[in-house]
């Protein structure tokens, strides 16, 4: 049985679309189109049910509208309006690509300095020049780091875990 441990959020089921079936998903993480997944887990009453997909189809940089096997009718996708998507850790690439790699993929990264989880990325400010990942702690606080070589050591995308060497002085900036 899969659990919580085997898998991470890369997105939600936002609405129905059409009278197919179709469902419109935000994501953060395009994985599974990078590995030709064949499905995605979705959270349904709180357990991870898994969903083939029939075919897929991109709509902007954070919208694919998805087709899963045997959701054939708008009303069956009506409830998946709402789950969160999940992919499994096992069918993520160790590597990616320079040139597939986005900052957006790595929201949901825990984030490590020397040993210790300072939290985890809950989303990237990429609008400007200088890129931002909001870093929420484990006591609910927020941290801006900017992404740059110069902090960043290294990404463990499998364990969905970003590495870095930042100064105090930017972890305590807003206490």
């Amino acid at each position: 049985m899969i659990t919580a441990a085997d898998v991470y959020k890369i997105g939600m089921i936002t609405r129905t679309h059409g009278v197919r079936g179709e469902v419109a998903f935000q994501f953060t993480d395009d994985v599974w189109d990078r590995v030709e997944a064949d499905y995605l887990f979705l959270s349904l009453d709180g357990l991870l049910v898994p969903f083939f997909l029939e075919e897929w189809r991109f709509r902007s940089d954070t919208v694919a509208l998805l087709k899963f096997e045997d959701v054939d009718k708008a009303d069956a996708a009506e409830r998946l309006v709402g789950a969160e998507v999940f992919f499994p850790k096992a069918l993520t690439p160790s590597e990616v690509d320079d040139e597939d790699l986005t900052w957006q993929m790595f929201t949901g990264f825990e984030v490590w300095q020397e040993g210790q989880c300072l939290g985890h990325v809950s989303s990237v400010y990429d609008q400007t020049a200088n890129i931002l990942l909001e870093i929420i702690t484990p006591d609910g606080r927020e941290i801006l780091i900017p992404a740059h070589e110069d902090f960043i050591q290294r990404a463990d995308h499998r364990e969905r875990r970003l590495y870095v060497s930042v100064p105090d002085e930017l972890l305590t900036l807003n206490d």
